[in-house]
C-alpha cells in the first residue's frame, strides 16, 4: 500500500542527455509551477556539475526516499546511485548504462515498497544500452519486465499520450510500418483496449470510458477498397468490446478523428500504429504532452520527447513536458488512493 504523503521517484535518464537538467529545472520551478515533491535518483556528482554547467542556482542534498519530502522545499533531494556517472552533455557513453538502469531499477522497487508514490522517468537512449548488453527493445519493456519478476504475474504495458486536449494509444508502437499488419490483431486491439479502459476509469477517475478505434488504412478502408484489414481485423475486435460493455465505436476513418467536435466525443483514441497517435498528441501539446505506460502495478509517467543529445548542457532545454509528467503521475497517484479506498 502506497504512503498517502510518500514522494515521486524520479529517474534521471541518460546522464548525456537533457534528464539532469531538466530534472534540475523541475525542482527550481516548484511550487509556483506546481510541481510536487519528488527525488531524483541520480549521481549527485554529476548533478552538481550539470547545475554549474547551465548556471542553476541550487541546493543539493543526498537523503533517503522516506526523508525527501522533508527536504525538498529547501533543496533538490537526491536517492545517490552506486554506479557512477560521467558528465558528456551530448555525448552518449555505454560507460553510463549501468547507472541509467540502476535509477530504474530503483525507481520501481521504490515504488512497490511505498516508498514512492508513482514513478516517473527521465528520457534514455537505447543505442548506449543495447552497447552495454541491454536486451530490451525500449524503457516501456523493461518496466514491465521488472514490474513481472517482483509480482510473479505477466505484465502487458500500454503506451497512452496524455495531453490537455487529447489522450492516444498506439496499438502497435516501435514497429516499422510495413510490420504493421504482421504484428496487428484483433486480440492485440482488445487486449490493448480493455487495459486502457481498466486504467482510465481506476486511475483518470473516468466512469465508463469512450473509446474510439481509428482504422488502419485510408477512409478506415473504405470498404474494402483500401484495404481489408479494418473490415476483417479493427471492426471485429470494437464489437467485442461493445460485447463486454466497453463504450467503443470504430474502426473510424483517422483523418477525420482529431477536430475539436470529434475529441469531444471520446475519451482515449486508440491508434493502429506509432505515428497515427504521435502525430496529434505532439501537434496540440508539445510541450504537454506526458508518455504514460498503462497496465502496470505502478503509474509510470515521462516527458514526451526523448534525451536531446544536440542542447544537452547548453543551458536551453525547457522542462514543460518534465513538469506535467510530474504533476500528472501525482494527481493519478492520488485519484488510485481514492478509488482503491471507495
Amino acid at each position: 500500500m502506497q504512503k498517502t504523503d510518500a514522494p515521486l521517484a524520479l529517474s534521471v535518464g541518460d546522464p548525456s542527455g537533457i534528464g539532469p537538467e531538466i530534472a534540475i529545472a523541475a525542482w527550481e520551478a516548484g511550487d509556483s509551477a506546481g510541481v510536487p515533491p519528488f527525488y531524483l535518483i541520480a549521481d549527485p556528482a554529476l548533478i552538481e556539475a550539470r547545475a554549474r554547467l547551465v548556471g542553476a542556482n541550487v541546493t543539493i542534498v543526498e537523503t533517503l526516499p522516506g526523508q525527501a519530502a522533508h527536504h525538498f522545499a529547501r533543496a533538490l533531494p537526491i536517492v545517490p546511485l552506486d554506479a557512477r556517472h560521467f558528465d558528456r552533455p551530448g555525448e552518449p557513453d555505454r560507460a553510463n548504462a549501468a547507472g541509467t538502469i540502476e535509477a530504474i531499477d530503483r525507481a520501481v522497487a521504490d515504488c512497490l515498497a511505498g516508498r514512492a508514490a508513482a514513478i516517473v522517468t527521465c528520457p534514455i537512449a537505447k543505442k548506449p544500452l543495447y552497447d552495454a548488453g541491454f536486451g530490451f527493445p525500449g524503457h516501456t519493456e523493461y518496466l514491465a519486465h521488472l514490474a513481472s519478476r517482483h509480482t510473479g504475474r505477466d505484465v502487458t504495458p500500454v503506451m497512452l499520450l496524455a495531453g490537455p486536449d487529447l489522450r492516444t494509444v498506439p496499438v502497435t508502437i516501435h514497429i516499422a510500418l510495413a510490420e504493421v499488419t504482421k504484428v496487428l490483431t484483433t486480440e492485440l486491439i482488445v487486449a490493448t483496449a480493455r487495459i486502457t479502459a481498466a486504467d482510465l476509469e481506476s486511475r483518470f477517475g473516468i466512469v465508463r470510458p469512450r473509446l474510439a478505434i481509428a482504422g488502419l488504412n485510408p477512409h478506415a478502408g473504405e470498404g474494402g477498397a483500401m484495404g481489408s484489414e479494418d473490415a476483417a481485423i479493427v471492426a471485429p475486435a470494437v464489437e467485442m468490446l461493445k460485447a463486454e460493455g466497453i463504450d467503443a465505436i470504430g474502426p473510424l476513418p483517422a483523418d477525420t478523428m482529431f477536430h475539436p467536435r470529434a475529441r469531444a466525443s471520446y475519451d482515449a483514441a486508440l491508434c493502429m500504429y506509432h505515428d497515427q497517435a504521435l502525430i496529434p498528441a505532439k501537434t496540440l501539446a508539445f510541450d504537454e504532452a506526458v508518455n504514460v505506460t498503462l497496465g502496470l502495478p505502478f503509474i509510470r509517467t515521462s516527458p514526451d520527447h526523448g534525451t536531446a543529445f544536440d542542447i544537452a548542457g547548453k543551458g536551453i532545454a525547457r522542462a514543460d513536458s518534465l513538469i506535467a509528467a510530474l504533476r500528472l503521475a501525482r494527481r493519478l497517484a492520488d485519484s488510485g488512493r481514492r478509488t482503491a479506498a471507495a
